[in-house]
Formats: structure tokens, sequence, C-alpha cells
């Protein structure tokens, strides 16, 4: 490479890739001849990539989004801002990727244009809004916008997330002791059993059927369930797959309410969002069906598009489908009146968070007395099975 005075030099870089290499050493000052992949990362210096730590999060966008307003709205120029970004951000993806975008950007491409060519990592939701924010000629406030959703997201997520968490630390460890009882322990004691010589009472009898079963199918069912959730994450995404599931999920009783006020908050505070940056309704409903999580709440979207591309209103299709309260539809049939849909929605977001904290918390509240009832019932019944022949056997003694 040369330097700013012409001179010939070389170095070491740190990158994701060539191109990314190219983009950092420009943005420096210096111009590349060639650029050679070290073998340093090779072999024992191979660097260990944990599974999952190649994915961009929401979190990360968040961050992202918001240091991208403060350094466009302080003037710094769009390349200059990216670079930046590329270089602080600690997801390695993200900053590789930030750093193609920048290329396009550098080569005469919108920057809407080049985070489109990464629809893994930059939902469409980012990608259509930053469009907006260009046309309309205030991307710093449109990213500002990003930023506050997204984090509102992150913090909706972790809510569920911990209220979650207990339950299902439970439930795995309530399986694995009944698991490791059925393999290892119950089958000492059953042959303690055999040489009594005596019937066994009927409970024991049937944790000892139960341990065989473990024991000669426990190997197959472990083979069926990892097959199972590979296919699983295969085919949940699709259409004939959602159709199936997703109304289901509405159903569970308690948690169907959870799902529902979670895909409402996201809803509103999504199609707020878009609305208040200037993307076009119709292009606003496509995506935040899309982005709604649930099939029940992306066909109402799909019936609220064909309504509005009629000239009718946006809030009338929503009353016939029941995942619409009747709350959600007068309050968007008011913001629509009065022209203020985008705060409206943003109110109904606010509200739905707070239904989902309190329940969550509720959930919690219940939960746990339940599965340490359920998890001490189910050791402590196991362990009366396995010391009944005992006792009767004392009390034949006696």
């Amino acid at each position: 490479m040369r330097d700013r005075n012409g001179q010939l030099t070389n170095g070491t870089l740190e990158a994701h890739d060539p191109q990314a290499a190219v983009t950092r050493l420009r943005t420096q000052g210096l111009v590349p001849v060639s650029v050679v992949e070290s073998k340093a990362g090779k072999g024992l210096q191979m660097e260990i990539r944990l599974p999952g730590s190649g994915r961009v999060g929401l979190k990360d966008l968040a961050l992202m989004s918001r240091q991208f307003a403060t350094m466009i709205s302080s003037g710094l120029t769009l390349l200059r801002a990216l670079s930046i970004l590329a270089e602080q951000t600690e997801s390695r993806k993200l900053a590789a990727t930030l750093a193609a975008v920048r290329a396009e950007v550098e080569g005469g491409n919108s920057l809407s244009s080049g985070l489109a060519k990464h629809p893994r990592v930059f939902p469409p939701l980012m990608i259509n809004m930053v469009r907006a924010g260009e046309v309309g000629g205030f991307l710093d406030q449109v990213l500002l916008q990003l930023a506050t959703n997204y984090e509102e997201e992150v913090k909706l997520r972790a809510k569920v997330k911990a209220a979650m968490t207990y339950p299902v630390v439970v439930f795995v460890i309530a399986i694995l002791a009944v698991t490791a009882m059925l393999t290892f322990i119950v089958p000492i004691f059953a042959t303690m059993f055999a040489s009594l010589g005596s019937e066994l009472p009927l409970p024991t009898r049937i944790l000892v059927m139960l341990s065989h079963a473990m024991r000669t199918g426990g190997p197959v069912l472990l083979v069926v369930g990892i097959v199972g959730s590979v296919v699983w994450s295969r085919i949940r995404h699709q259409d004939r797959v959602r159709k199936v599931v997703d109304p289901l999920k509405l159903r569970v009783p308690i948690f169907g309410m959870l799902t529902q006020k979670i895909a409402l908050s996201r809803f509103s505070r999504n199609l707020g969002t878009m609305l208040r940056s200037g993307v076009p309704i119709l292009q606003s409903l496509d995506i935040v069906g899309g982005a709604s999580g649930n099939y029940v709440l992306e066909r109402a979207c799909t019936d609220v598009q064909e309504s509005v591309r009629s000239g009718r209103s946006l809030a009338a299709p929503l009353a016939q489908h029941a995942i619409f309260p009747p709350m959600v539809v007068q309050m968007m049939a008011v913001g629509e009146d009065t022209g203020a849909l985008d705060g409206m929605l943003h109110k109904i977001s606010d509200f739905y968070d707070q239904e989902v904290e309190a329940t969550t918390e509720a959930l919690t509240s219940l939960i746990e007395p339940i599965m340490i009832a359920f998890l001490g019932g189910i050791i402590g019944a196991m362990i009366v099975a396995m010391y009944m022949p005992i006792f009767s056997v004392f009390n034949q003694i006696h």
C-alpha cells in the first residue's frame, strides 16, 4: 500500500475479509496495492466461533442506530459515520456488513440500497424507514426512532424471557432428575426387589416398568427428539405450518393471552414508527404484518391493506378479527379521524407493554409454587414407590 506521501509500505490489519480490509485502509488515507490473507489465523491459531456468534441481534441494531443518528446529527459525513460504526461495533458480522455497506455508498449507491443487499442483517422495517428518511431529509430522526423501537422490543423480549426462564429451568431439572433415577437408581432397587421373592406393590411395578422402558427406549427417544427439533426448526416458518400453529398459540390458556398482547404491542409499535417516518401506509402494513410474528395478525394486515387500497378506513376491517380487542379498534379509529394515528399507535404499544409486564409478573408468581410442587411431587412419588416393598417386608417381619 502507499501512504499519503506516495511511499510503499506494508503491514497487517485485522478484518473480516479482503474487501473490509480495503475499505478500512481507504478510510485511513492509504491506497492499497495488494491485500493477501495472513496464514496466522489457520491451524492451531484459528479463531474459534461459537454457534450463534455470527448473528446480529436487535440490541446491536438498536445501539448502531442510536450511534449512527448521533453522528449524522453532529455533521459527520455518511462515509465517515459508517467507518466509525464498523470499527467500534462488537459484532463481527455487523462490522463486516457495515464495511460492505460503506463500500456501496462510496460507489454511489444510497444507504438504503446498501442496507437492502443484506436482508439477513437489516430487517425490512429498518431498510424502508431509512429510505423514507433519505427522501425526506430527516435520516437522523428516523435512526433515532429506529433505536427507540428496537430498544422497546429488546425490553419486551427480556421481560418475557425472564418470566419463562424459571419454569423452563425447573422443568428441565425435573426431566433430568426423573431420567437419572429411572436409568441408574431404580435398576439397583429392582435387583434388590427380585431377591425378595414377594409380589411388588403396583406403584413399584409401574416404576420398574418405566425404568426398563427408559433403558431400552431412551436412546431411540433421544434420537427422535433431536431429529424432531431439527425438522421443526426448518418447517416452523412455512405458511402451511403457521396457519395451524399460530391460531393454536392464541387459544392456549393464560399463555395465549400473553402471546396476543405481545403481538399487538409489536404491531402497533412498528406501524406507528413507520407511519411517523413517512413510509406509505400500504407498504407499512405489508412490512408490519410480516414482522408481527403471528399468522393471524398477518392475515388481518392483508385485509386492512385491501380496505385502504379500496379507499375505505383502516380500523373498520380490524373489528372482524378477534385478535384485535374493541379498545384497539376504537383507538385506531379515533387516531385515523384526528390525523394522529401514529401517536395513538404508540399509546396502544405503551399500554400493551405494561400489560405484558403485569401478565409476566403474575405468571411468574403463579408458576413458581406450581413448578416446585410438581417437581417435589414427582420425586417424592418415585421415592415412596421404591421404598414401599421395603416397608412391606418390615411389616411381615413384625
